[in-house]
């Protein structure tokens, strides 16, 4: 397949942002364990991520824990957030084949014949004649704010995760016997997780995930529609990635380990032809992993 300049551009923003984000997140995570984990009752290790530092105030502690999940949510959701994204531009404004790539016409949200007629745009040329409707410039400002939208969600997940987190910390530092239950509930924790890769309702929303806007389907190229995309992405993938998610967090939000393990995961069954088998397989895993820690500090 032949590419041309709006799929290079996008291709191209995508592995400067994946670069960049992932070095952020590296040396974040580097950083942190530079200043060591606080020991606790039970043998097991505390993150500095639920700490305020010397000196630091709670809304700074926010701001900076806030800052490195954006970077690490970019980083980790990237991967399996472009064919998504591929997917919008081919529905608002942009086609690529072996014949090369084309604007599609979208000049209006389109009903009736302006409906068929936009499809037909997306199939092939009509009357011998490009059609052509979105530049590349608005095009990548669309894209831009699907990606927003689908951020923003997961910003909004880290600030909820945050303030858990710190009240986790603060209770387990109080309470020595809680503190030695931990390992346990951990264990508990991704036990439950990869049960959850077993369900009908994963399944849903890996199906949603996959395929959102839909092969063949038309959307008005205007920023309303595009916000409100990224924003249905995001909620559809936190669902979708929310039990993987919740592994990450429990055994160490800064483990650079934990985050590369759930990030190709999450990515398998997302991307993978077969994606709810590999989702499955996952589970196997993943229960098995529950089973061990469990077993390992009963």
């Amino acid at each position: 397949m032949s590419t041309c300049a709006p799929q290079r551009a996008f291709f191209g923003v995508s592995a400067l942002l994946f670069a960049a984000s992932a070095t952020v997140t590296i040396v974040w995570c580097a950083s942190m364990s530079a200043m060591g984990e606080m020991s606790m009752a039970g043998g097991w290790t505390m993150s500095m991520a639920w700490m305020r530092m010397p000196g630091q105030t709670w809304p700074g502690a926010a701001a900076s824990f806030m800052g490195m999940w954006v970077a690490m949510m970019v980083a980790m959701m990237l991967p399996s957030l472009m064919p998504m994204l591929w997917r919008y531009r081919q529905a608002v404004g942009i086609t690529c084949g072996s014949s090369g790539c084309r604007a599609n016409d979208m000049g209006g949200g389109g009903t009736g014949d302006q409906a068929g007629s936009m499809r037909g745009g997306m199939r092939g040329r009509i009357g011998g004649e490009l059609r052509v409707g979105v530049s590349g410039t608005r095009l990548g400002w669309l894209t831009a704010l699907v990606g927003g939208g689908y951020y923003l969600v997961w910003t909004l997940f880290g600030m909820v995760a945050f303030p858990l987190g710190v009240a986790l910390a603060a209770i387990e530092m109080q309470h020595p016997a809680l503190a030695r239950a931990v390992p346990i509930a951990v264990g508990v924790v991704v036990l439950i997780a990869g049960c959850l890769q077993f369900t009908g309702w994963k399944a849903r929303q890996l199906a949603c995930c996959r395929e959102v806007p839909g092969r063949g389907r038309v959307l008005p190229a205007n920023a309303a529609t595009a916000w409100r995309h990224g924003m249905r992405l995001g909620f559809y993938c936190v669902k979708c990635c929310a039990s993987l998610m919740g592994i990450l967090l429990v055994v160490g939000v800064m483990d650079l380990r934990a985050m590369a393990v759930v990030t190709v995961a999450m990515t398998i069954e997302r991307l993978a032809p077969a994606g709810e088998r590999f989702a499955q397989a996952i589970g196997v895993v993943v229960v098995g992993t529950g089973l061990l820690l469990i077993t390992h500090y009963y």
